[in-house]
């Protein structure tokens, strides 16, 4: 019997931006980012932000939780939003929800690519 010895699976390739890391946050925050022209690309971004979070560094962990809590947040008052919309006001508060949904990843931007954790990851506003 010729017996022979399993070859290993050789590593994929990728671009790194599936993987766990600081490319991968940056690639969340921009699909919010484009989610308030497209929608669904947030979607995307809060599941790449649940597959990854817990698997990198400590500074980019708490990048992950400012991501998912932007996400889950930031719906929650869109939600309040559109039911405010009834009497007038909801669309003023949708403008505010949008604002307040850019400058929290513009923020994350930025520390991310100093290589600095966010300072209060589990902060409702900024």
């Amino acid at each position: 019997m010729n017996e022979t010895t399993p070859q290993p699976n050789p590593p994929s390739k990728s671009n790194g931006w599936l993987e766990p890391g600081q490319s991968n946050i940056q690639v969340i925050y921009v699909l919010y980012l484009v989610s308030l022209v497209l929608g669904v690309t947030a979607l995307v971004g809060i599941v790449l932000a649940y597959l990854n979070r817990g698997k990198s560094e400590e500074w980019i962990e708490t990048h992950y939780t400012w991501a998912i809590r932007t996400f889950w947040i930031g719906l929650l008052f869109a939600l309040v939003s559109v039911i405010l919309m009834v009497v007038g006001i909801g669309f003023l508060l949708m403008l505010a929800v949008a604002i307040w949904a850019v400058v929290r990843v513009v923020i994350g931007l930025q520390q991310v690519s100093r290589n600095v954790p966010i300072k209060n990851p589990e902060s409702w506003m900024l």
